[in-house]
């Protein structure tokens, strides 16, 4: 699994100007342009546009490199529940809850959809 922090704005371009600024060059972006991945040498910042209360948030977020239904059937052995595997724009996520309380996003990505 690769590290994937998802940065929640209001202002897309602004805030990708601010992560070049720090060295990470842009890479896949969604065909509408709501989402922009920045890869970096331990995983991937990736910028997502949102509203209200959303921005400014960060999100610990994974990408998965096998079947999502693995890695959720592994977390419920270990006895964590987690939620229902989605079809999403740009391929399948889930989320789970780690001992904190607070919100972990697994993702299986086929570049395909959103590239």
């Amino acid at each position: 699994m690769r590290v994937l922090p998802i940065r929640y704005t209001s202002d897309v371009a602004a805030v990708t100007r601010f992560y070049q600024v720090l060295g990470l060059q842009p890479g896949p972006v969604s065909r509408p342009g709501g989402w922009l991945e920045l890869p970096a040498e331990g995983g991937t910042l990736a910028i997502h546009r949102a509203d209200g209360d959303d921005v400014g948030r960060c999100e610990l977020a994974f990408e998965a490199g096998e079947p999502l239904e693995d890695v959720a059937a592994r977390l419920r052995t270990a006895g964590f529940e987690p939620g229902p595997v989605l079809d999403e724009g740009f391929g399948q996520s889930m989320r789970v809850r780690d001992p904190d309380g607070v919100w972990v996003q697994i993702n299986l990505y086929d570049r395909e959809l959103y590239t």
